[in-house]
């Protein structure tokens, strides 16, 4: 079951989802943590990686080869070590040969998707995100996206969880900015100033697989139910 606690921040309604929300079928970001300030959308990153996979690379085989040929494009090591391992993360999240297939050789318009998708699987802090604000925006077909609907989200948070409630403002700031821009590489918005939310198309290749995993996550990509 997924519950929602109301809360209402400067007369602005918010729902945070409740911890039920945890038991989707294989979910995999069971705490909160703020890996997306260095994380960051990483689309060709994770697309780069997909395909070394399906060519029957292992994981380090893989990452290897991305060091040897610099295919990521780094300055140094630690740093394609340290992105490498979050994109097979969300791989692995998305528990999916068909869409790690489409992630790797799918149109750009669904291989965003589906990171996107891949990013709510393996991050609860995006899931949250994704299905409680910008999920209910669909479901009240209110298309504004403000900053206050996003700090009421974090604002939530800190209430809620103590290790969210320690974390910096630099570091809020900075996770707020990379949902932003997930928003827009996933034409959710049209600029990061922008505050109008488009109606989104979830891509029925995507589509099929989320309703046979998790339709709770339908909502995040206007697919109401």
């Amino acid at each position: 079951m997924i519950y929602y606690i109301s809360i209402n921040i400067n007369k602005t309604k918010y729902y945070v989802l409740g911890s039920a929300n945890l038991r989707v079928r294989g979910f995999m970001g069971k705490i909160y943590n703020g890996g997306l300030t260095r994380e960051q959308f990483l689309f060709y990153e994770i697309r780069i990686l997909a395909r070394l996979l399906l060519e029957g690379l292992s994981y380090e085989d893989a990452v290897k080869r991305i060091t040897d040929e610099n295919l990521f494009q780094f300055p140094t090591e630690r740093m394609i070590g340290s992105i490498s391992n979050a994109c097979y993360k969300r791989i692995q999240a998305l528990n999916s040969n068909e869409l790690v297939e489409l992630l790797a050789n799918g149109s750009l318009e669904v291989a965003k998707q589906v990171n996107l998708y891949a990013m709510m699987k393996y991050n609860r802090l995006v899931w949250d995100f994704m299905t409680t604000v910008i999920g209910e925006k669909y479901r009240t077909q209110d298309f504004t996206l403000t900053k206050t609907d996003v700090s009421a989200f974090f604002f939530a948070l800190r209430e809620q969880n103590e290790g969210v409630a320690t974390w910096s403002e630099t570091t809020i700031q900075k996770i707020k900015q990379v949902l932003v821009k997930s928003l827009v590489e996933c034409e959710y918005l049209d600029s990061t100033k922008s505050e109008t939310l488009n109606p989104v198309y979830l891509y029925p290749e995507l589509e099929e697989v989320i309703e046979g995993k998790d339709q709770a996550a339908l909502c995040a990509f206007n697919c109401l139910r």
